[in-house]
């Protein structure tokens, strides 16, 4: 019922900047929460930030004076601006977003994920 689309991933340098976008489209339902997590090779997926329908937004540790999430509720966009990017920071990043369909159920999607890579 509700799909969405990750894009602007790719390769930066240390200490580079990307914006990622997360559209969702679909029809009879309304966004809650959104959010994004990464998965780097080897390792389990983690989530990096979260955000509310009213923009309440809470953050992973590692990227909190870093990262920025946001969100366009008319456009059904997320977004995570990425600033000071490290190696460590290379991943597959996911957009994971609630919602409640038209039967008023509530349940949860994921993106196909994006790739972001740090390297010089």
């Amino acid at each position: 019922q509700v799909q969405l689309v990750e894009s602007g991933g790719g390769l930066v340098q240390p200490g580079g900047s990307l914006r990622l976008s997360c559209a969702a489209s679909g029809n009879r339902f309304t966004i809650l929460n959104m959010a994004w997590h990464r998965q780097a090779p080897g390792s389990q997926r983690e989530a990096i930030a979260i955000i509310s329908p009213g923009g309440v937004t809470n953050y992973l540790p590692s990227v909190r004076d870093r990262f920025t999430i946001s969100r366009d509720n008319a456009k059904n966009t997320v977004y995570l601006q990425m600033n000071s990017l490290k190696a460590e920071d290379t991943a597959v990043y996911y957009c994971n977003a609630g919602f409640r369909d038209d039967l008023g159920r509530v349940d949860t999607t994921w993106g196909q994920g994006t790739q972001v890579t740090v390297s010089s």
